[in-house]
């Protein structure tokens, strides 16, 4: 074989080595690849396929447009009933009287029951002797409103802000607590006007017709059902002019299955088109939450209160003075039938020098027609009576044992006529006057050396806090009886007389900072303390 041959062959076999070699590498880096992979998905999710997050896409957008553009006018109310005073009789402790409905209640102790329950039991010879007096606490409720005007104004139910030492507004996305007044309440509609001033940026809600909303139709509550704020639900319209309770003649309600449930009072329910058609009022319910049946008050009836609160303080009505049978039982059905009538208001009895009896009405006559326009029964006569100013006159046509006959009868003020049912009692007394200087809600004295020696204070300066009111501005910001004030918004404090010029500058809805001794383990410690100044002093 010649040297070209050899080298031939040679190099064929060095190639054919070559490929040989890098053919078992790639076999190998193979089966280990695949070994290792295994191995993975073995320890995690063989066979498993990786979600995929879709692209933001939008669906039905009406609801959530509705709520986006409502909820800033939709508020959270907190409000805050204070210990009432105890007074003594017959050698023992009672309660003030109780405080009655305080709207969707939080923590509300019933203080004293323990004393109460064994009186009943031994009666005053107690073998325990005289009880303790039991400590009490302060009570706190919470429920809804709504914004209806720029100036601050919030309507909202009564039940909510009812009997309230303080009134607190919160709105959304606004870390701040507002402090409310009282600008008129109507019992019987269980309606309130309260006013926040000191936020620029409050925004209306968009006013609707009650009277077109039908049956069947969509309808939206916003509130704070269970202090979960800015809830929004949905539901239909159920029923209209449902009337929930026969003594209440001014609440003829939308019924929805909206969920409605304690907090929610005094929030807005709204129509597809984001208007306000009701004030959420009621549940009907034997667990105490929403069982599919809520109840508002149209916006037609509240917005005549709401008018008339911000023009007099108070809803005025009109009244003949009358008591009548309710139209639709049987009862009234039978009386009408015994007195030759088909259709009608039986008197059950009139008020004493009321304008009813001052015409001539009494008991046992039958009203077929006010002005000349009949009436069919109790609720078109209370709804046309109502409606007739206070001091103008109607003829009343009614039937005496089987004869028509006209009274003159000029309509009186319902709630002067029968005040223990219509009377609104804390009509005035609710109201209270807007504030316009500032207040820190708490009593100081001065300090001489000695007793800043005595007290163990190196620092110069200074008043002493001797009490602190609750629920104020001073307390809100933590300060305390006992502690030292050493400066106001940078400004020293020597005596009760800078403090009463510095407060005197400034204004409710200002910042305030307070620089501060607090005694705590025996030690004097400095400490700052800051808040805003409400806007409406309690």
């Amino acid at each position: 074989m010649s040297l070209f041959d050899k080298l031939r062959t040679q190099k064929l076999l060095s190639f054919t080595l070559v490929l040989f070699t890098l053919s078992v590498g790639i076999v190998i880096g193979t089966v280990i690849n695949s070994g290792v992979k295994a191995a993975k998905d073995g320890s995690v999710a063989p066979g498993a396929t990786p979600l995929v997050i879709p692209s933001p896409v939008e669906l039905s957008t009406t609801f959530s447009r509705i709520a986006k553009e409502v909820e800033p006018s939709v508020v959270t109310i907190d409000t805050t009933y204070f210990p009432k005073s105890t007074s003594r009789r017959g050698g023992h402790t009672q309660m003030a009287p109780d405080q009655g409905d305080q709207g969707d209640q939080g923590d509300q102790g019933d203080q004293g029951s323990m004393e109460d329950f064994l009186r009943r039991f031994f009666g005053q010879n107690s073998p325990f002797g005289s009880m303790p007096e039991m400590p009490q606490r302060r009570g706190y409720a919470l429920g809804s409103g709504v914004v209806v005007d720029r100036a601050g104004y919030i309507l909202t139910n009564n039940h909510v802000i009812d009997k309230a030492d303080r009134i607190q507004v919160e709105f959304m996305n606004d870390p701040n607590k507002y402090d409310a007044t009282v600008v008129g309440v109507d019992v019987p509609t269980d309606l309130a006007v309260i006013r926040v001033q000191g936020k620029s940026d409050m925004v209306p809600v968009h006013i609707g017709n009650s009277d077109a909303t039908q049956v069947g139709d969509w309808c939206l509550a916003i509130g704070a059902p269970f202090s979960f704020q800015e809830t929004v639900t949905a539901g239909i319209i159920s029923a209209k002019q449902r009337d929930v309770d026969p003594t209440m003649q001014f609440q003829h309600f939308l019924q929805t299955d909206a969920a409605i449930n304690p907090g929610n009072s005094g929030g807005p329910l709204l129509n597809v088109r984001g208007e306000v058609i009701g004030i959420n009022t009621a549940i009907a319910s034997r667990s105490g939450g929403n069982q599919g049946i809520g109840f508002a008050l149209p916006i037609n009836t509240a917005a005549q209160v709401y008018n008339a609160i911000i023009k007099t303080g108070h809803m005025t009505r009109g009244s003949i003075g009358i008591s009548f049978t309710p139209s639709d039982t049987e009862q009234a059905r039978a009386l009408l039938k015994a007195n030759g009538v088909s259709q009608g208001v039986f008197v059950q009895s009139v008020a004493p020098g009321g304008p009813a009896e001052k015409a001539g009405l009494k008991g046992g006559d039958i009203i077929v027609a006010i002005n000349g326009k009949p009436v069919r029964d109790g609720g078109e006569l209370v709804d046309m009576v109502t409606a007739t100013p206070v001091g103008s006159a109607v003829e009343i046509t009614a039937v005496r044992d089987g004869h028509r006959e006209n009274y003159h009868v000029t309509v009186g003020n319902l709630a002067q006529i029968f005040p223990e049912r219509f009377g609104n009692g804390s009509e005035n007394n609710g109201q209270q006057a807007e504030g316009t200087a500032a207040s820190f809600g708490m009593s100081i004295r001065n300090l001489t050396d000695q007793q800043r020696q005595s007290m163990g204070i190196k620092q110069p300066g200074g008043v002493a806090v001797d009490s602190v009111e609750p629920d104020s501005f001073a307390e809100d910001i933590g300060l305390h009886k006992g502690d030292v004030v050493l400066s106001i918004n940078h400004q020293p404090v020597n005596s009760t007389a800078d403090v009463i010029r510095i407060k005197g500058a400034l204004k409710p809805g200002e910042a305030v900072a307070f620089h501060v001794l607090s005694k705590q383990n025996g030690e004097w410690n400095s400490a700052y303390l800051a808040g805003t100044l409400p806007t409406n002093p309690q």
